[in-house]
């Protein structure tokens, strides 16, 4: 069809008017004459109105593919629609083409069966079958086990569990539910679900939406609060063996004195669990009478008073009088493994802490000054751009400083660590501004340099034993190690201030790890990478020559207490359950089956000769795991293998192991 430049530009002046909706021009070739063409493709606004379009328009032609989608949706307008399915049925069934015949069935969306559709269109099918559905049932147990958690799924989280659930019907009581449990996770006010803009978002998605009150709100998350209480308590009373660690502290701005109990326990599944057990108020002057009150009414609260293994606390002097009363108190029910000695764990991270804080009491005036730099550095956003400019200058790959909290060591060290890279930029800073006058020396910088070294090592030990995601009491001895032969290296020296800082780390390093420490012992011990071999290589370095064997053997004789125990509660346990429980006593009565007198006189006669060869040639005794666990060498990664032996978790392979019975 062919097409002179006048009419194409009538057509457009006219159907297109004084549209600003963009034109496509498409060229495109056909036909036997190789004649082009050009095809219009056209917005809706120039279209025309609808009136338009169904009188036609005479001086312009249109092609007839476009008038039959012009046609069609002007027809769809006036077609009766189909009715919307309410059914449940629908949440787990979509319909589907079957055959060449294209016949509709509707199909599961668990188990792909399928139901020919009638045509009523009824779904007393599909219901039976949704609810006996075993794929269906199946997600829904595994949603089920993982809302048994206090923890709330991340926003992001690819989880179909709520698909699975939700039947599509607004529940105002489940949005209460959810509303107390936002206002509990990120500890808003209860006011919050009664301001304007809270409801007006509510509204707009879902306009069945009411106002909730906040003495409603503060009433639902008190249920929240008892319904997740009463799982947790269900939770411990499957709990075997439980640990706890309690820490006080006191707020700035209400002036009151705060006391936190945790629990930390092990699950069936050989995962690591830990819950706020309880969060008191403690009031002063906190003697340790007063916190073992606080920690055993807890303890009854939650049914755990016959489960305790150890408490750690940090080094205050009452709690060490609050542990004594506690251990004494329980030691008198029977209730604590290895007579009470790994009750009492001090907490390592608070030793370390106690060590840095007299080590930088020798530079607290460098410290002041640092400190000083960084915040008046960062006051003001000019004094910023000064700085920066120097750093650009001098083509510093760093670019910010940071600030430390005062408390906090690491922090401290940070601070430290971040300015010394900035060490040449202070004196040019001083140079531009005027009233700079606490710039450290040169001197000062090579102090800090020499701490950092030290410091470092620290903050290493303190990230690896403080975290959570992973087994660390087996981890505590390798670096209580290493921090001792540091501080040994360092003793004598060059520098007096450095000798000074290593003898006071050294005084608090005697004072709570001279002894020997059964509980970082034996964790690492039952690490299958160390075994006995650690602490043949650790207590050499830690303690003087004349102690090492002796601490050797105090662990070594602890650990086998303390497995003599497992075994009789693995006894007393296979009794109570009804298992049977095989003793090898080498006597042939209990083989035989038979009653006659002559083959009770063989068997007497037997019992005689057996008992006269024990007195000549001592039967062996049979080697209990404990031994089997020391004599197997250590575990470790061979060259072909991807198992990375360094960040092995110690609880997943007792969990894979199943060439012990008692010790895991």
């Amino acid at each position: 069809m062919d097409k002179s430049a006048e009419d194409v530009s009538s057509q457009l002046g006219r159907t297109g008017g004084n549209s600003t909706n963009p034109v496509n021009i498409i060229d495109t070739k056909g036909g036997n004459d190789n004649e082009e063409e050009l095809e219009y493709s056209l917005g809706d606004e120039e279209l025309g109105s609808e009136e338009e379009q169904l009188e036609g328009d005479t001086q312009a032609p249109v092609q007839t593919s476009n008038q039959d989608a012009i046609e069609g949706d002007t027809l769809d307008a006036f077609k009766k629609k189909k009715r919307a399915r309410k059914s449940e049925a629908w949440d787990d069934f979509e319909d589907v083409e079957v055959g060449p015949q294209k016949t509709i069935y509707s199909e599961c969306r668990h188990c792909q069966s399928r139901f020919k559709k009638t045509k009523t269109g009824t779904t007393s099918s599909l219901l039976r079958h949704r609810k006996n559905c075993s794929k269906r049932l199946e997600k829904l147990k595994i949603v089920e086990a993982r809302q048994q958690k206090l923890n709330f799924p991340v926003a992001d989280s690819s989880s179909n569990a709520h698909s699975l659930l939700h039947t599509g019907k607004f529940d105002m009581a489940a949005m209460r539910q959810s509303a107390a449990e936002w206002v509990l996770m990120h500890e808003h006010p209860f006011s919050i679900v009664e301001e304007d803009g809270f409801n007006l978002m509510m509204k707009k998605g879902m306009p069945e939406w009411q106002k909730i009150s906040q003495t409603i709100n503060k009433k639902d998350c008190l249920s929240v609060y008892e319904r997740e209480e009463q799982k947790l308590k269900h939770l411990l009373s499957k709990v075997k063996k439980i640990s706890l660690t309690t820490d006080l502290w006191k707020s700035k701005n209400q002036k009151i004195e705060y006391m936190a109990i945790t629990g930390h326990w092990i699950d069936t599944q050989w995962r690591l669990q830990k819950r706020v057990l309880n969060f008191v108020h403690v009031p002063p002057p906190r003697p340790g009478i007063a916190i073992v009150d606080a920690i055993y009414k807890c303890m009854l609260d939650w049914g755990i008073e016959t489960k305790l293994y150890t408490v750690s606390v940090d080094n205050a002097s009452n709690n060490d009088t609050a542990l004594r009363c506690l251990k004494d108190t329980f030691s008198r029910n029977k209730c604590l493994l290895a007579k009470g000695k790994l009750f009492h764990v001090r907490c390592c991270a608070h030793i370390l802490n106690l060590m840095v804080q007299d080590g930088l009491s020798e530079i607290q005036e460098i410290i002041h000054d640092i400190r000083a730099s960084v915040e008046f550095v960062k006051k003001t956003k000019g004094r910023q751009l000064i700085f920066g400019e120097i750093v650009h200058q001098l083509r510093l790959p760093e670019k910010v400083l940071i600030y430390d909290c005062k408390t906090r060591w690491n922090s401290t060290y940070e601070m430290l660590a971040c300015a010394l890279k900035f060490y040449e930029v202070f004196p040019r800073f001083k140079d531009r501004e005027p009233n700079y006058t606490f710039c450290p020396s040169t001197e000062d910088w090579e102090k800090v340099k020499k701490v950092c070294s030290i410091l470092g090592v620290f903050w290493n030990a303190t990230h690896i034993i403080s975290g959570s995601d992973y087994p660390t009491a087996n981890l505590y001895l390798n670096e209580v190690c290493r921090i001792k032969t540091l501080l040994d290296s360092k003793a004598n020296d060059e520098d007096n201030f450095i000798q000074l800082m290593v003898w006071k780390m050294n005084m608090k390093f005697d004072k709570y790890w001279g002894e020997c420490n059964l509980m970082m012992s034996i964790a690492a011990i039952l690490d299958p990478r160390l075994k006995m071999r650690v602490i043949n290589y650790c207590f050499p370095l830690i303690y003087p020559p004349h102690e090492v064997q002796a601490n050797i053997n105090k662990v070594r004789q602890a650990l086998y207490d303390l497995y003599a125990e497992y075994v009789e509660v693995h006894v007393s346990s296979s009794r109570d359950s009804g298992a049977s429980c095989q003793i090898v006593t080498n006597d042939p009565v209990s083989k035989s089956s038979s009653s006659s007198s002559s083959t009770m006189t063989h068997v007497t006669g037997m019992c005689e000769f057996l008992s006269h060869i024990t007195t000549v040639e001592p039967v062996q005794q049979e080697k209990n795991e404990l031994d089997i666990y020391f004599e197997d060498g250590l575990f470790t990664a061979t060259e072909k293998s991807s198992l990375d032996i360094v960040n092995l978790d110690a609880l997943k392979w007792w969990k894979n192991t199943t060439k012990y019975k008692i010790l895991p």
